[in-house]
C-alpha cells in the first residue's frame, strides 16, 4: 500500500475567492468566513474527516481557526487534534494562520476549572491550550463568557497578563452585553491593550446584537465575529420538512427540538424560498445575511463534511442584498428566541473588585 502524499497547500488559496475584512480599527484582517471547531473535531469524531475539512478550508482561503479549551468531546480533544494537524500539515504555514481559543465554561474538576473567569482559571487554561496545540502563542485569546462571581477587573487583569507575556497577540470577549463590553474595553485601554474583537451569537433568528452591541463595537473600534450564523443548523435545508431522525435536534445538545417551534419552522421555509430566488442554498444566504453588515468582520461556521464546508464557503459568491430582499427576510423571520448563551450575554452587573491585583 503506498504511503499517502504529504499535504501541499493550494497555491491558488489567495486567488480572490475569499474576501478579507479589517477587524475593527486594528491592522489585522480576517477571512469573511472563519472555521470553528466547536463540534466534529473532537476525540469522539473521525480524525481524518476533521483533517480533510481543515485542509480544504485553508485551500479555500480560510486563515482563521477558532477553538476553545472545552471543545470536543471529550474536553480538550479538539485542540489536541488541531495541534496534530498543525504539526503534520500546517507547520510551514503558521504565520499565515490566525488561531484563537477561549476559556470560561466548565473544563476540569474542582473549583478552579469550573464555570468562571478568575485569573487562576484563565491563566491555567491558556497554558493548557498552548500545550495541547503545540503552540508558543495564540493569535486571539477570549474570555468565553461573563462570570457573575468574578470582578471584571480580575478577568481583564488575566487577559492583560497573557497579552504582556506574549501568549496572546490579541484579546477578545465572547457573549458580553454592551455595558460590560464598554467597561472591559476601558479597563483594557488603561493597560494599553485594545479590545480587539467580540464574538457573539448572531443569525437571522437571533438578532440580539442589533439592539446595541454592534453600535457599541463600532464606537470602540472593536471587530465582531458572529458565531452560529446558521442558528445551530436550523437555517439549512435539513429542517424544511420537520426534524429528521439523524438530526442534531433529535439528539439533544446545543440544538433542542424545543427551539424548532412551528413559528421558527415556518420562518425557515419562507427564508428558503427567498434563498432559492437568490440562487443560493438557505445556509449560504444565512451566512451572507450576517456578512451584509460591514461591522461584522467574519462569520464563524462549523462543518461536518468537506461538502458541507464547500457549500457554506460558497456564500461569498453573493454577499449583496437588495432593499427588497432585506425587507422580505425581515418580514419572513423575526428573532426566534434562540439565544442559548443568554446566561452570559444578559448579565449586566458584576461584583466590585476589592484589591484585586492587575
Amino acid at each position: 500500500m503506498p504511503f499517502p502524499a504529504p499535504y501541499a497547500a493550494d497555491p491558488a488559496r489567495y486567488d480572490g475567492r475569499m474576501p478579507y475584512r479589517r477587524c475593527g480599527r486594528s491592522g489585522l484582517k480576517l477571512p469573511a468566513i472563519s472555521l470553528g471547531l466547536w463540534q466534529n473535531f473532537g476525540g469522539a469524531d473521525v480524525f481524518e474527516t476533521g483533517r480533510a475539512i481543515l485542509r480544504r478550508a485553508f485551500d479555500r482561503g480560510v486563515t482563521h481557526f477558532d477553538l476553545a479549551n472545552n471543545y470536543g468531546p471529550p474536553y480538550g480533544s479538539a485542540e489536541e487534534n488541531f495541534g496534530r494537524v498543525l504539526a503534520s500539515d500546517f507547520a510551514a504555514h503558521r504565520d499565515e494562520l490566525i488561531v484563537s481559543t477561549k476559556a470560561g465554561w466548565d473544563m476540569w474538576p474542582g473549583p478552579y476549572g469550573d464555570i468562571g473567569s478568575s485569573k487562576k482559571y484563565l491563566i491555567a487554561s491558556c497554558d493548557q491550550s498552548l500545550k495541547r496545540m503545540g503552540l508558543d502563542y495564540v493569535d486571539i485569546f477570549y474570555s468565553h463568557r461573563v462570570d457573575p462571581d468574578t470582578p471584571l477587573e480580575e478577568t481583564v487583569g488575566a487577559l492583560v497578563q497573557l497579552h504582556r507575556q506574549g501568549k496572546a497577540l490579541y484579546i477578545g470577549l465572547s457573549s458580553y452585553e454592551p455595558g460590560l463590553t464598554r467597561r472591559a474595553a476601558a479597563l483594557l485601554a488603561e493597560e494599553k491593550v485594545p479590545l480587539f474583537i467580540h464574538q457573539p451569537s448572531y443569525s437571522i433568528l437571533n438578532r440580539w446584537i442589533e439592539r446595541e452591541l454592534l453600535a457599541t463595537l463600532e464606537e470602540l473600534g472593536t471587530g465582531c465575529i458572529a458565531f452560529s450564523p446558521l442558528a445551530q443548523g436550523m437555517l439549512t435545508a435539513k429542517y424544511l420538512n420537520g426534524v429528521p431522525q439523524d438530526a442534531r435536534a433529535s439528539r439533544g445538545g446545543s440544538l433542542s427540538e424545543t427551539l424548532l417551534t412551528e413559528d421558527n419552522l415556518a420562518a425557515i421555509r419562507r427564508l428558503n424560498a427567498i434563498a432559492e430566488a437568490r440562487g443560493q442554498t438557505l445556509a449560504q444566504m444565512a451566512i451572507a445575511w450576517v456578512l451584509r453588515d460591514p461591522r461584522i468582520t467574519s462569520a464563524l461556521i462549523g462543518a461536518r463534511t468537506v461538502e458541507q464546508l464547500d457549500d457554506s464557503l460558497d456564500a461569498v459568491k453573493n454577499l449583496d442584498f437588495s432593499p427588497e430582499e432585506q425587507g422580505a427576510i425581515d418580514r419572513a423571520a423575526e428573532d426566534g428566541a434562540i439565544n442559548l448563551w443568554a446566561e452570559s450575554s444578559d448579565i449586566v452587573t458584576l461584583p466590585a473588585a476589592q484589591g484585586v491585583p492587575a
